[in-house]
């Protein structure tokens, strides 16, 4: 049996998915942004805030805050499923994109939230897909730095950021 996934309304999470067997089918840019197309669309259906994020060949990451009263794992069914679908058909295929159920971990506090966000902006670096981490044009920092709206939310107080609602329980 799989352990319960900890969800807690006002939390911040990291959050990580996998592609199926660890294969690269993001590794065309333009299914890069797709996915990105896909996590606007849901942005619009779904009430969260998404700080910073990183799309790669074979997995993503977000750093993000479901808004009140909304489930995390309902965010993630939802865009995983919608791209998933849409995936299948560009290529005339049926069966799973994503490989097992997402990670998700609570982020603690300032530090974790300021370590976590430098691990996902040097992801793409470490891939060797990148020199910099502001040159990846699939990640939160690139869309920060030009000010590309859409994707990426202010960052607020960091008093804000680590305080979920002691009396919702977890979802």
């Amino acid at each position: 049996m799989r352990p319960l996934r900890i969800l807690i309304d006002g939390a911040t999470y990291h959050v990580t998915s996998e592609i199926n067997r660890g294969s690269h089918d993001l590794q065309e840019p333009r299914f890069k942004q797709a996915f990105l197309d896909f996590v606007k669309k849901t942005k619009k259906k779904f009430s969260f805030e998404l700080w910073n994020f990183c799309v790669l060949d074979n997995h993503i990451h977000f750093l993000m805050k479901p808004g009140p009263g909304e489930s995390l794992s309902k965010i993630m069914q939802y865009l995983k499923s919608r791209f998933a679908r849409w995936w299948n058909k560009m290529h005339n295929i049926t069966g799973s994109l994503w490989g097992r159920r997402f990670f998700s971990r609570i982020i603690k506090d300032e530090a974790d939230f300021a370590r976590v966000s430098e691990y996902i902006d040097e992801n793409p670096v470490k891939a060797g897909l990148a020199k910099k981490p502001e040159q990846w044009r699939f990640g939160g920092l690139f869309h920060r730095l030009r000010r590309i709206l859409g994707l990426i939310d202010p960052i607020p107080d960091p008093a804000t950021l680590f305080t979920p609602s002691p009396s919702s329980p977890p979802l």
